[in-house]
């Protein structure tokens, strides 16, 4: 499974490819740069999804890499045959029925038949300023930063519920990160491995959070124009 290769992983990395972003032309370029860096897995998925040709995307990413393509769906349009396994959200943080469990119902029975890996995940957006475009497209808040103690109970109730990752996301490009005290509190709070994506520009921030408790870190953004730079942040997950 790869939920339990995963686990063998820790401190990982996670490289997020925004099919909305990347031309395709340079996919295997791409992939070919992270394949030669220490990361766990690629996710593929995306906010909005204006592509036509979601599946197509996740087959070329797949048939370059080299590691586990993981499903990071924006919505139950975004399930392809042609991934390893899918991040099955569920969005916490938020209260529209549609990602709490509408969204999980319509994708549950392609994710059977495509034979994909569900990973449950308890997915949690913390406020890092101005809005995000998953709190714009999912029509929820982000629970603020200077609420520690809310966001800690969210991610206790979705251990609870029997989530195998809590996600706290500050969002794509977000001028602030989660915060290192945040994951502190959180990590000594639940016994499931914790991800933290949103705002991680530099090698440095990757390092404080993975010192904080971070069990995973995902990057995205900050490769956008430079995919060289998965380098950098590779060394800080390299035994």
């Amino acid at each position: 499974m790869i939920y339990k290769e995963l686990l063998k992983k820790r401190p990982g990395l996670f490289i997020l490819l925004d099919p909305d972003r990347i031309e395709r032309g340079e996919i295997e370029r791409i992939v070919g740069m992270i394949n030669d860096s220490p990361t766990c897995a690629i996710l593929v998925g995306t906010s909005l999804l204006l592509s036509p040709d979601f599946d197509d995307f996740v087959h070329r990413v797949k048939s370059y890499s080299k590691i586990p393509i993981i499903i990071f769906p924006g919505g139950s349009n975004q399930v392809s045959k042609y991934a390893d396994a899918i991040f099955f959200l569920s969005l916490l943080s938020g209260r529209n029925p549609q990602f709490l469990i509408g969204d999980q119902v319509r994708a549950a029975p392609l994710v059977k038949r495509y034979g994909l890996e569900p990973i449950p995940v308890g997915y949690i957006l913390v406020g890092a300023g101005g809005v995000s475009s998953v709190e714009f497209m999912s029509a929820t808040q982000a629970i603020p930063q200077d609420k520690p103690d809310i966001i800690t109970a969210h991610a206790l109730a979705g251990s609870y519920l029997g989530m195998r990752f809590i996600y706290l996301d500050a969002g794509s490009g977000s001028e602030e990160g989660v915060r290192e005290e945040i994951i502190e509190r959180v990590k000594r709070e639940i016994d499931i491995p914790l991800i933290i994506g949103g705002g991680i520009r530099e090698v440095s921030q990757a390092e404080s959070k993975i010192e904080a408790g971070a069990d995973f870190i995902v990057i995205g953004n900050v490769l956008e124009g430079d995919y060289s730079k998965v380098r950098e942040f590779s060394k800080v997950f390299e035994s």
